[in-house]
This record gives C-alpha cells, structure tokens and sequence, in this order.
C-alpha cells in the first residue's frame, strides 16, 4: 500500500490564496507522501493539457505520483436540466482526469436528500447519470467511484446500495474511514462492511461528542444527527484508524491510503504526525 494525500489537506493555505496546486503537490512531496489527490476546486477555474503536463512534470521531477481526481456534482437536482448540466461537468472532470492520467476518479452525487425524496427515491433519480459516468469513464479506462461523502451518501447501507443498483463493472467505492461519524456510525463497523468493494481509501480522523455533552464545542460542526464533529490528526481521535487499517487489509486491499485533513491545527505539522503515524500501519 501506499500513503497518499488529498491537496484538500492543505484547504488552510488554498483559503488564504497562499498556497496553489503546485505548490501543494511540492509540499507532500517534502513531507514524504508516496502520492498526491487532487480536489477540482484546488486547480485553477480554466484548467488546459499545458497546466496539466507542467503539474505531471513536477510530480516526476519530485518524484511523487498524482493518483486520483476528485470532483463535485448535484445528481439529485430538482429538475432535469441541472441534473443533465451536473452530469456533463463531471464527464468534462472525466476528461481532465485523463489528461493527467490517473486511475481513478471520484464524483459526488449529492450533498442532501432533497425534501420529500426517501433515499430509494433520490438514488433512482441519479442512477441513470451515475451509469452514463461509469460508462463515459471505462472509455477512458479510469475507475468511477462515490465515496460515503455528503449526508445524502454517507451511511454504509446507502453506498452499498448504490454499488449494488449500479452492478457496473466500472464504479467501486472511495471508503473514507472518518467520514462515517457524519452519519452517526460506528466507522470500524461500516468500514468492515465495505472494505471487500473499495478502490481507494481515505484515511480521516476525528473527534466525536454527544448532543448532550458538556463542555466547549466551539470548532465542531453537526453530524446529520446534530452530534457534533471536529477533524483532527490522523491516529489522534476517535476514529479508530489502526483497526480500520487492519480491517482492510484483512480484505486484501492493497490501494493507496490518502490522509485527507481537515482539522483546526496547522495543517503541515498535522500532516507530517498524521504520515508518521500512518507509516507505523503498513
């Protein structure tokens, strides 16, 4: 296996606009990742194959690989066209995606399920766009994937439904470990339940209160459940990261590992304890 990142790892410096593309793929290479993801919203808006080769040549020259591409979309718009319109930006991603020549490549269906749609419902509306991606991708030979990422999409019997009304050849699963507490489950669980299906992992940590707990909350955000959640240092909360590595091993994944990080401290120095934690798991 190999240790990856997410160039939404370093979100603190692309926020602030001291921090680009290449600049993120330098750093992971400095603090010893064996890869680099990146997020469409951490490339420029007007991304051309000059951008992109200039961005393979310095992964070459620093010896890190680009693995992944990972883009947005709303297939559970309210009406067509929008859907239609999601559809197509994520086959034009699709296209970028190739140009870097990455494996794989990550499409969101969804952030909520809109009002009055029970999830059934909601994943009959996108199914027909999810297999038009599945099948625009396998003409490109990258591997499709949605990962238990948005509320909509995040409980493990959801992204299992989803793999299992696609049935397609060319869609699997981006299993990120901590994003199942957004959802209010048990990760070790749910990650058990998928690891068989997963092309990609993200490795993600964070720390869990009750509703009722007492204390300061402040830099938490809400769980679908109104729990409440704040990122944190791989290996350094409450997500069980050896166990979940372990688990997918016993399943025989051998992919790449991506810390994703999104946490309150600096996002480097939590990088770099994040690494060297990782490192002890494989």
């Amino acid at each position: 296996m190999k240790i990856g990142v997410s160039s939404y790892s370093f979100q603190q410096y692309f926020n602030k606009g001291e921090m680009t593309a290449e600049d993120a793929l330098v750093k992971a290479a400095e603090l010893g990742f064996d890869a680099i993801e990146f997020t469409d919203f951490n490339l420029p808006k007007e991304v051309d194959a000059a951008y992109i080769e200039r961005l393979k040549a310095l992964s070459k020259e620093h010896g890190i690989e680009i693995c992944a591409y990972l883009t947005g979309g709303n297939l559970l718009a309210d009406t067509e066209a929008e859907r239609e319109a999601a559809c197509q930006k994520i086959c034009h991603d699709l296209d970028i995606a190739k140009l870097f020549e990455v494996p794989l490549f990550r499409f969101d269906v969804g952030s909520w399920l809109p009002k009055g749609l029970s999830f059934d419902m909601a994943l009959n509306r996108a199914l027909p766009y999810m297999k038009r991606i599945a099948d625009y991708g396998e003409t490109l030979g990258i591997m499709t994937m949605i990962e238990n990422h948005g509320f909509a999409f995040q409980d493990w019997e959801r992204v299992e439904k989803a793999y299992n009304a696609m049935n397609h050849k060319n869609f699997a699963l981006l299993v990120d470990i901590g994003n199942f507490f957004c959802a209010d489950q048990d990760n070790t669980l749910c990650v058990s339940k998928l690891a068989n299906l997963a092309v990609h992992v993200h490795l993600k940590d964070m720390k869990k209160l009750d509703y009722y707990d007492a204390g300061d909350k402040s830099g938490y955000f809400e769980s679908r459940a109104a729990n409440l959640l704040q990122g944190t240092v791989v290996g350094y909360g409450d997500a069980k990261v050896a166990q979940c590595v372990k688990i997918l091993q016993k399943a025989g994944y051998d992919g790449y590992m991506n810390i994703e990080y999104e946490g309150p401290e600096e996002c480097v120095e939590a990088l770099k304890k994040g690494l060297a934690f990782a490192r002890t798991l494989i």
